[in-house]
């Protein structure tokens, strides 16, 4: 591996999955076009089923975001004012925030230093008679530790909700993100691995009241039309975004092998550079099934080695660097610097790299020689 090499790498590349799709993509734009119907209506409803039917789920119900599918489950759920809801110090902000939105404490539980996904461990000592739900975040695409936090919420009798906005395709002895809980909450986000042109989201259970009630809260808790039993939201998916994502939906599986390979090369890479004990690459436990939605390393030097990947043209990013607990909107909650330890070694180590599944050899050496060189000097 040598330092001559100055080739720029993307941390996303979403043209290189455009292209081929390109066709294909215009023309289920076109369809929705011609039809007229935008909001809702069957583009939805098709895919509401292909994505059941690939999540494990009886039912699946399209949103407008991410975060608008962890709204309206809190929402189903009737968790509001003086409820509490366990969740990890260390994601993206949606995940705390939809709980404040709702009326109730986020109460944080340190992560795994390993997987970055909340530890099951201090969950059980964490429970007051006000929780009502744990939601585990499946980190980067990889899944929580899904066995303890079922058996902890059969025990306490207190509901599941998966916030798999990263995680779609991710497998935990071999069942699906997004099954295990009351409801799973996917993203359409670009970025994401089954990303929209735009804003996206879904919401998963196998409980069909459920199902009936988030569907109600996604047209303002309306039925019939102009007659509202609940106050909902507009929750909805546009007809163009479930369009373009039901020509993306099939090529999921390959996309996610790609990454997978991609976070193998990385590891060959590496290894082959001398640079493992310098770093900390990603981890999967067995029995689980990794998408690399981002692919993150633990590096001591993460500012140098920063700017040196940003002289090189390589893309990188830190997800997150401030953990929830010493966030400003979250100082009436009494959380201290200290608090959670390795939620915050987190924040201050971790870096995500290029993994798109369009990656090629000659990038990942490029991203890897870089990181080496910054490392060296």
């Amino acid at each position: 591996m040598t330092s001559a090499i100055r080739t720029p790498v993307k941390l996303l590349d979403l043209e290189a999955q455009y292209q081929p799709l390109r066709a294909e993509i215009l023309a289920a734009i076109t369809r929705v076009c011609d039809s007229q119907r935008f909001i809702l209506g069957p583009e939805v409803d098709a895919l509401e089923r292909e994505l059941a039917a690939q999540l494990g789920v009886t039912e699946a119900i399209a949103v407008s975001s991410g975060t608008d599918a962890l709204l309206v489950a809190l929402m189903a759920l009737g968790i509001g004012d003086g409820d509490e809801v366990m969740t990890t110090p260390f994601s993206f902000f949606a995940t705390a925030g939809c709980i404040a939105r709702v009326g109730a404490t986020p109460k944080f539980v340190d992560i795994d230093p390993v997987t970055f996904n909340i530890d099951p461990a201090g969950i059980s000592e964490a429970i007051t008679p006000r929780t009502r739900a744990i939601m585990p975040v499946h980190l980067y695409g990889l899944c929580a530790d899904m066995d303890p936090l079922v058996e902890i919420a059969r025990d306490k009798g207190i509901a599941i909700i998966e916030d798999a906005a990263q995680a779609i395709g991710a497998t935990y002895k071999s069942q699906p993100a997004g099954s295990f809980g009351a409801v799973g909450c996917f993203s359409f986000f670009p970025s994401k691995n089954l990303g929209a042109f735009g804003e996206g989201g879904l919401v998963t259970t196998s409980d069909p009241a459920l199902a009936t009630e988030i569907r109600l809260l996604r047209n303002h808790g309306a039925e019939p039309k102009y007659f509202h039993k609940r106050i909902g939201g507009n929750f909805r998916l546009d007809a163009l975004q479930a369009a373009v994502l039901r020509v993306k939906l099939p090529h999921l599986p390959r996309w996610t092998s790609m990454r997978q390979r991609n976070a193998e090369r990385y590891r060959t890479l590496f290894e082959s550079a001398g640079l493992t004990d310098r770093i900390t690459l990603p981890t999967t436990p067995p029995n689980r099934g990794h998408i690399f939605n981002q692919y993150v390393i633990r590096v001591a030097e993460r500012g140098h080695v920063r700017r040196v990947l940003d002289d090189r043209g390589i893309g990188s990013e830190i997800y997150y660097p401030v953990p929830f607990h010493l966030q400003e909107c979250f100082a009436s909650l009494g959380y201290r610097r200290g608090d959670f330890p390795h939620a915050e070694a987190a924040a201050d180590s971790v870096l995500a790299l290029p993994i798109y599944p369009e990656l090629t050899l000659e990038q990942q050496t490029a991203v890897v020689t870089a990181l080496a060189d910054a490392l060296r000097a």
